[in-house]
């Protein structure tokens, strides 16, 4: 019996591009219930009040409520979603006010080692004791406080209050091992496979198989040279894959946002830039310090100017990555936010089917910043191990 793989890849295209529209559903379909309840209550309020209550009720709520109205909901669930989190929250009832999930371990260092569960913040409701010290979770960051769980308001809004270091398993930590696990499984089964069969890949690793080549034949070796590539291709295939899979584990419905933090983008450039220092050749220091082919008088001003480069490159594969996969988790929760503004049947299809092809276009960018970050760090490798001839010596 022979089944097309047409019909097979389209559904499963079109599953993965309906995972982000779930979790988003779940949160945030009781929101307009929440706001009309929510009003009749403040119609009410108002009424038994008297002057002073009503201003220091009105002065707590700016400082500490939540938004009651459908689009500020929505405008603080992509702001929670795009901000790393200390707790695993799956689902979340707003009538009830309970979460669904589990907690992950706090880690800090505040006078010797602080280590507890996050659920003693209940999402961010409690102030948290541990061995006599208070902690409050304010928009994911821990402060240190008192018992009454005060933070001291300071300039543009930020609190004053001690921040300790912080070394928890977040929920970035948990989608970076997750990958970590996953890419070797993958790779050494791919790897144990062409020893059992003679050079033949078998098992999931096959289906990568063709990406690796990609990778070397598209990628190292037009970049690098066949002399120097063999060296760089652990980095080029690490970089790649891991990249792809947590650009892809974005697009899931567990709120992973991995790539679109730029202390894991940073991370990954500055990884880039130290090999490039590290294993460059003499040639490429000394046509960076003392430039040949041009005036004595220039050589120190391009040389500053080469240097800067070098800081500048790790720092535009920092950026391009953050930003290209933050604006495509903002762009994608908000076209799926219209469909609960809209209360209409016309604008909320339309919104499906705009976010059903967004999402589509997502898997192809995340694919294509996998590519552009390997592609940019092997063309710096290969600068840096270019071999050079000075045109003096022919003179």
């Amino acid at each position: 019996m022979v089944i097309s793989k047409h019909p097979l890849r389209f559904i499963l295209t079109a599953v993965i591009a309906c995972l982000p529209l779930f979790s988003f559903a779940n949160i945030v379909s009781d929101s307009t219930k929440v706001h009309t309840e929510a009003v009749h209550v403040v119609s009410d309020s108002v009424h038994t009040m008297t002057e002073a209550e009503h201003s220091t009720k009105e002065a707590s709520h700016d400082a500490h409520a939540e938004p009651t109205d459908v689009k500020s909901k929505i405008k603080e669930f992509i702001n929670h979603h795009l901000l790393d989190a200390h707790d695993f929250t799956l689902s979340a009832n707003e009538e009830t006010g309970e979460h669904y999930g589990f907690s992950l371990p706090i880690i800090l260092w505040d006078n010797g080692l602080q280590v507890f569960s996050s659920s003693k913040f209940h999402h961010g409701e409690k102030t948290a004791e541990h061995n006599g010290n208070f902690y409050v979770l304010h928009h994911e960051k821990i402060y240190k406080t008192d018992a009454s769980g005060a933070l001291v308001e300071g300039h543009g809004g930020h609190p004053e209050n001690v921040r300790p270091l912080d070394l928890s398993i977040t929920k970035s930590v948990v989608g970076i091992l997750f990958v970590a696990i996953l890419m070797f499984l993958l790779f050494t089964g791919l790897a144990k496979s062409y020893g059992k069969n003679n050079g033949i890949a078998s098992g999931a690793g096959r289906f990568f198989e063709p990406l690796v080549l990609y990778v070397r034949d598209e990628i190292a070796i037009p970049n690098i040279g066949e002399k120097s590539y063999k060296k760089y291709m652990s980095y080029l295939l690490t970089i790649f894959f891991f990249v792809f899979f947590l650009n892809i584990l974005g697009l899931a419905p567990l709120g992973f946002n991995v790539t679109g933090n730029i202390t894991i983008t940073l991370s990954l450039a500055v990884l880039t830039y130290l090999i490039t220092t590290f294993t460059a050749n003499k040639n490429y220091w000394s046509h960076m310090l003392w430039m040949p082919g041009v005036p004595v008088i220039l050589r120190p001003v391009l040389a500053m100017i080469e240097l800067l480069g070098t800081i500048i490159k790790p720092f535009s594969l920092m950026i391009r990555l953050y930003a290209n996969m933050m604006a495509g988790h903002v762009v994608l929760m908000s076209i799926i936010g219209l469909m609960f503004i809209f209360k209409s049947w016309i604008g909320s299809s339309l919104s499906f089917v705009l976010a059903f092809a967004l999402s589509i276009l997502e898997i192809l960018v995340a694919f294509l910043q996998a590519y552009i970050f390997t592609m940019l760090s092997s063309l710096y490798f290969g600068a840096g191990n270019e071999e050079h001839h000075h045109e003096e010596a022919h003179h």
